[in-house]
């Protein structure tokens, strides 16, 4: 039996197009920030001379209540720091990043949410998993992607993955993932670039003939495509797309909504900080309509973590304000440049390929191996960890290597080391003793 939806979610649902209520779940469907509960109480006594509003405890000089033991390694002001955020994140924060998004993306000029924040993108995907996933549902995505995809998707909404074949002819299988596409009905598609594991963007003509295929799609009913950006921006190679499909999507079809889901883990280089970003867009969404999925997201955000963290949306605010931002980034891109262009290099030994061959990369943190007929991954990986190596084994006899944390002077002898264990791994490997 289906449970009454509360009047405040009925309100924001009246803001959304028929399309986009057709794509939220049940849960989406009934969610809603609580514009007349608690938070909302506490927000309109911010500037009270007397706040008993809020279960926050304060010095007799009205700043936050702290420990010395912690606030002695704090640079931040207490009051940016200590405090709950607010539930759809700090708005100055959510603006800078949003103004951040349209630099990156300058063909992106049409309507677009502004973003909201979560407790890193894991979060967000399980956010925009709550909104617009029922069991039972399907989410189309490459065979080539991140495992924890399956306990978000899978074991957290009763959704089924699935895959559609990523690569064919050294490139992005656009006309498998057009095959896929076929039929009517909701679809929800998962696009990761830079994807993890391979370490692929598709191509800008690539790119095009996907955009190609997702408008052909909606033309036969809602589709959401939800973007995964983790790795945003770390393109090494030209003609390669360098701006994110959400770009490309935000007005593409009235049936059509994009979820864009980035955050400061890869691009700000703060992966510990627990800070992601969910924004949307869509040709048939209208002012009201952005700020209902806001509200919604926010809702559901207060009901799994309250709120991100402050402290870590604070310093991330600074660093995007700070003049030296954006040359600092480009320092540490250089750097993740030249360990890509060593790999690519080291790569071309010729004693590699009676080994393994390298599936396509060219942006990202990653790439991966593909072994050769008769050598197992994981006991390579067992053989390489006896050895102080560490890489990632991954179903279809893959090796998952994480050159981004490997200094180039480095990069050739890993490589080697991995060849070494590939050509000496044996049965005593996988039966140790």
């Amino acid at each position: 039996m289906a449970q009454p939806i509360d009047p405040q979610a009925e309100e924001l649902n009246r803001a959304l197009p028929a399309p986009v209520l057709a794509l939220l779940s049940q849960k989406g469907i009934a969610a809603y920030w609580p514009v007349r509960g608690i938070l909302q109480q506490a927000a309109e006594a911010k500037e009270a001379v007397l706040d008993a509003s809020v279960g926050i405890a304060y010095e007799d000089d009205d700043s936050p209540m702290r420990l010395e033991a912690m606030g002695k390694n704090l640079l931040l002001p207490p009051k940016d720091a200590y405090p709950y955020a607010p539930g759809f994140g700090v708005k100055e924060l959510r603006e800078v990043w949003k103004r951040e998004l349209k630099a990156k993306n300058p063909s992106l000029t049409t309507r677009t949410s502004l973003p909201v924040v979560t407790t890193g993108l894991t979060h967000a995907l399980s956010v925009a998993g709550s909104l617009f996933l029922n069991p039972g549902d399907t989410v189309l995505l490459p065979d080539l992607y991140w495992p924890n995809y399956g306990l978000i998707f899978e074991q957290g909404y009763g959704a089924k993955l699935v895959p559609f074949p990523m690569f064919t002819e050294g490139g992005f299988n656009v006309q498998g993932f057009k095959s896929a596409l076929k039929g009517s009905g909701k679809k929800v598609i998962l696009l990761n670039f830079p994807n993890n594991p391979t370490g692929y963007t598709p191509t800008e003509e690539e790119a095009k003939r996907i955009v190609t295929a997702l408008k052909e799609t909606a033309e036969n009913g809602p589709l959401l495509v939800i973007l995964d950006d983790a790795y945003f921006g770390l393109v090494y190679e030209e003609g390669v797309a360098r701006e994110s499909l959400f770009a490309a999507l935000a007005e593409l079809h009235e049936n059509l909504v994009v979820v864009k889901v980035d955050g400061a883990s890869k691009e700000e280089f703060a992966w510990g900080f627990r800070v992601g970003f969910l924004t949307y867009a869509g040709k048939s969404l209208s002012e009201a309509g952005v700020q209902a999925l806001e509200a919604k997201t926010a809702g559901t955000v207060r009901a799994t973590v309250s709120n991100a963290p402050h402290h870590s949306q604070s310093l991330i605010l600074a660093a995007l304000k700070d003049p030296t931002h954006h040359e600092e980034k480009l320092q540490k891109f250089s750097t993740l440049k030249a360990r890509y262009a060593t790999v690519k290099k080291v790569l071309e030994k010729k004693e590699y390929r009676e080994l393994f061959i390298f599936l396509p990369f060219n942006s990202g943190y990653f790439l991966c191996l593909e072994l050769k007929a008769g050598i197992d991954a994981e006991a390579v990986r067992q053989k390489l960890l006896k050895d102080g190596i560490g890489v990632i084994a991954l179903p279809g006899n893959l090796l998952r290597v994480a050159y981004s944390g490997i200094p180039a002077s480095k990069l050739s002898g890993l490589f080697d080391k991995i060849a070494s264990a590939c050509k000496n791994w044996g049965y005593e490997d996988l039966n140790p003793g």
